[in-house]
């Protein structure tokens, strides 16, 4: 028997969760009875299109570079009553009162982030509030330099990042561009790997405050000690943006950065596999920025951002104490075996990659020798549940018209795929080149609204709409065969309302 305000409750068969929501709403007023009620019943119309990405994401295979899956301990944290709290401000320095406990979390947010980077914390300070990897890029950039001060980040065709001061000849495209000058670096045209010696000659004329490196399409290592020296010659800052690669440098599998930056950023979500959110490293013993530290938090709140989510906050803390553990290196030690295994499958298909294959967690596959664009070859994929992305090659004409594809194995590793797993999917997606080639080639013309015509309309004397969902089928019997994080697919049934092509 249980005891509730004094009166008696026998258990019944009714489950435990009902019994104390029918406790809890026996007194409660009609206009508070609806926060009481789950998800399904207060808006099933919500609860359905969560049950449909459910559903994508275990019967299809997830490779764009920049996603992972979180743990279910992860969700449980970023689901938590910690989004009621309001604590703009930091620890024990709050503008809200009862943030006790939030300064207990995010000092505990803050020890782990350290401790996952192997970080001393009398050389290094990290900001956990940001709310996703630009904004701690912007953040970082308000921190370290003035309004039109020049900044080199590397060129978004040759893999850099929107955030590292992205413009065309007609439009500055980010913040980045806007507020400050910028001039890009780039790839040597012959190895598609970071110009060094062309970074140093242009900067030694540039003369940039801020040397950013980082992408997010760039399948090798970095020199940080070569671009130290450059900076260092020319009196700038370095800043490493990881997001792409955090949890690869974490488990100690790539270059660290934080031996010559004096500012780190990465998002939390991709191979770090937290939730969707930013931090900010910086140094605490620099000579000639003592004030480094207030500089960033300054930037960030209140000058780039409100209110942290707390419960985010909670939710990347649960993710760094998984980083720190044994078992996280091994995962990291697969993900890369993992697509260095897939570069491999498609080079034994005669394929072309840039770089000739990678170091770390992605592949970037130049499609402009078959004859396909990277839009028609994701489009396809999504049609068999094959999530990738287009991406712009060493050499594009048209970021608007990219000639490659961008493909990650951090997402397939969290479901414990393996090598010869990923054999299959690499086979899968040779399959999908060919039947791309033969869409273009029924569709009569090059535009992609033909292309998806043809598959996904059924035509008479036509054979690629039967061919792609053939391809669904074995794509989503796969896939269905693995685990999903945080889902318990033994429970899990199709739901309604499934966009069917």
């Amino acid at each position: 028997m249980l005891r509730f305000i004094g009166r008696p409750i026998i258990r019944t068969p009714i489950s435990r969760q009902l019994v104390f929501r029918k406790m809890a709403t026996a007194n409660t007023p009609d206009f508070n009875k609806v926060l009481y009620a789950p998800l399904a019943d207060i808006d099933p119309e919500v609860k359905n299109i969560i049950d449909k990405e459910t559903w994508r994401q275990f019967t299809g295979l997830e490779l764009i570079a920049s996603e992972n899956l979180t743990s279910r301990a992860t969700m449980e944290a970023n689901g938590s009553i910690l989004t009621n709290k309001y604590s703009e401000g930091l620890p024990n320095a709050r503008y809200y009162g009862g943030n006790e406990y939030i300064d207990e979390l995010e000092v505990l947010c803050r020890k782990r982030a350290l401790q996952a980077f192997n970080l001393n914390p009398a050389e290094w300070g990290v900001n956990v509030q940001p709310y996703s990897g630009s904004t701690a890029n912007f953040a970082a950039l308000t921190a370290l330099i003035q309004p039109n001060d020049r900044l080199m980040g590397l060129g978004l065709p040759d893999g850099g990042h929107l955030t590292h001061g992205y413009y065309t000849a007609k439009k500055k495209m980010t913040a980045s561009s806007i507020y400050f000058q910028s001039f890009p670096y780039a790839i040597t045209p012959e190895t598609n790997l970071i110009d060094y010696a062309g970074l140093a000659s242009q900067a030694k004329i540039f003369k940039p405050r801020l040397i950013i490196c980082g992408a997010s399409a760039y399948p090798r290592d970095w020199d940080y000690r070569n671009l130290k020296e450059t900076a260092t010659r020319e009196g700038a800052w370095l800043m490493a943006d990881i997001a792409h690669t955090s949890g690869l440098v974490a488990a100690q599998e790539l270059n660290n950065p934080f031996e010559y930056c004096d500012v780190v950023t990465t998002t939390t979500h991709k191979t770090l596999r937290g939730p969707r959110a930013g931090l900010i490293f910086f140094r605490k013993d620099l000579a000639t920025a003592k004030d480094l530290e207030k500089r960033v938090n300054d930037a960030v709140f209140p000058a780039c951002q409100g209110g942290p989510h707390n419960n985010t906050i909670a939710a990347i803390a649960t993710a760094l104490l998984q980083v720190a553990q044994p078992e996280f290196r091994v995962y990291a030690k697969q993900v890369i075996s993992n697509a260095q295994t897939l570069a491999s499958s498609l080079i034994e298909h005669g394929y072309r990659l840039q770089t000739g294959g990678t170091d770390n967690h992605l592949v970037l596959w130049d499609l402009r020798p078959i004859g396909l664009t990277g839009s028609k070859v994701e489009k396809v994929c999504d049609l068999m549940g094959i999530t990738i992305n287009k991406n712009a090659v060493s050499g594009d004409a048209s970021a608007q018209v990219p000639g490659g594809i961008r493909l990650g194995t951090s997402a397939l590793t969290s479901r414990d795929m393996k090598e010869a797993d990923i054999k299959k999917v690499a086979e899968f997606l040779h399959r999908a080149i060919q039947l791309s080639l033969l869409l273009q080639k029924e569709a009569g013309s090059k535009l992609l609204k033909d292309f998806v015509r043809v598959a996904t309309v059924e035509e008479a004397g036509k054979e690629g709409y039967a061919k792609v969902r053939e391809l669904r089928d074995e794509v989503s019997a796969f896939a269905s065969t693995f685990p999903l994080p945080g889902v318990d697919v033994s429970a899990l049934k199709k739901p309604e309302g499934l966009h069917e092509y």
